[in-house]
C-alpha cells in the first residue's frame, strides 16, 4: 500500500513514513495536512500523520482532519524527536538563524543562547536549504535535511528535552475487517447538551468500566463558541463495547479506529 505524508523530504514525518514503509519509492509527499486527509479519503493511498508531540503538543490540523472527514485510525508509532544545529561556521560565528517554528519552541534554551535573530521556514528541510545558502547562517534541522542541503552538523540534539517523542498515526480510508484484542481505541465525543457535569458522567463511564483512558483532549466545536468536543484515547479492554454503549446514550460518538503499535517505529 502507497504511503503519504506531510513534506519535504527531510521531515520528521517524512523519517517515519520511511520507517514504516516497506518501499521508499512508493512515499508521496503532500505540503500540507489537508492534503494527506484528502489523498486518503480519495483512497489514494494510506497516510502518515503526527498527532502529539511531548514537548510541543497536539497537532491542531491533524485533530481537525480526524474531526471532519471519514478516516479511520489503523496504527499507531512513536519516533524521538532529535533536533540538530547545523552551520558551515561554528555557533559563535553566526549572524542569523533559520528554524521552523516548532523547531524553535523545541530548542528554545539553544537558541537564547545563540543570541542571533531567528527567521521562521515552513520545514526543518526549508530551513537547511536556506542556511545552506547564506553565508555565516545556520539552521535548526533533521540530521537528513542538513545532509540533503550539504550543511555540516556542528552540535547533535540541541532541543530543551532529551526524550521528546512524536506520536504519529496510520490513518486509512477502510476500517479492517476485526479488531485487535489489545492496543487503543480512539473517538470523538460530541456532547449533545451543554449541561454542568456532563464531561463528569462521560469520564464516569469509562471508570465503572474499568477503563484506562490515556488521552483527553477538547476542541471547539461546529455548534459555536462555548461548545467543545473531546478527542479521547482509551486502551482496549473486555468492558469497552458495553462502554461505548453508555456513552453514546449521553453524546454522539465517531469511533475512529481500534489499533495496535504500528512495527518500524523507534
Amino acid at each position: 500500500m502507497t504511503l503519504c505524508c506531510l513534506g519535504p523530504e527531510g521531515t520528521f514525518s517524512h523519517e517515519m513514513a520511511r520507517l514504516l514503509s516497506d518501499d521508499h519509492d512508493d512515499l508521496l509527499l503532500f505540503p500540507t495536512v489537508t492534503d494527506v486527509f484528502l489523498a486518503v479519503t480519495e483512497r489514494k493511498c494510506d497516510g502518515i500523520v503526527p498527532v502529539e508531540n511531548s514537548d510541543a503538543g497536539a497537532v491542531g490540523p491533524v485533530m481537525d482532519g480526524l474531526s471532519r472527514t471519514p478516516v479511520v485510525i489503523t496504527g499507531e508509532a512513536y519516533l524521538v524527536v532529535a533536533h540538530h544545529f547545523a552551520a558551515a561556521v561554528p555557533a559563535g560565528e553566526i549572524t542569523v538563524l533559520y528554524a521552523h517554528p516548532q523547531a524553535h519552541d523545541q530548542c528554545l534554551n539553544f537558541i537564547e543562547m545563540l543570541g542571533v535573530p531567528v527567521i521562521h521556514t515552513e520545514s526543518n528541510s526549508a530551513s537547511a536549504a536556506q542556511a545552506a545558502t547564506h553565508p555565516g547562517a545556520g539552521a535548526i534541522t533533521t540530521e537528513t535535511a542538513a545532509g540533503m542541503a550539504g550543511l555540516p552538523l556542528q552540535q547533535r540534539s540541541v532541543q530543551n528535552t532529551k526524550n521528546n517523542t512524536t506520536r504519529f498515526l496510520r490513518i486509512s480510508a477502510d476500517r479492517p475487517e476485526t479488531r485487535p484484542a489489545t492496543g487503543k481505541c480512539s473517538l470523538i465525543i460530541d456532547p449533545d447538551a451543554d449541561r454542568p457535569g456532563l464531561l463528569y458522567e462521560l469520564l464516569g463511564v469509562f471508570d465503572r468500566h474499568h477503563l484506562n483512558l490515556t488521552r483527553i483532549e477538547s476542541r471547539p466545536s461546529k455548534r459555536g463558541m462555548g461548545n467543545y468536543i473531546f478527542f479521547i484515547d482509551v486502551e482496549i479492554a473486555p468492558g469497552l463495547p458495553d462502554a461505548l454503549e453508555a456513552v453514546k446514550r449521553l453524546a454522539s460518538v465517531k469511533d475512529l479506529g481500534w489499533y495496535g503499535r504500528l512495527e518500524g517505529d523507534i
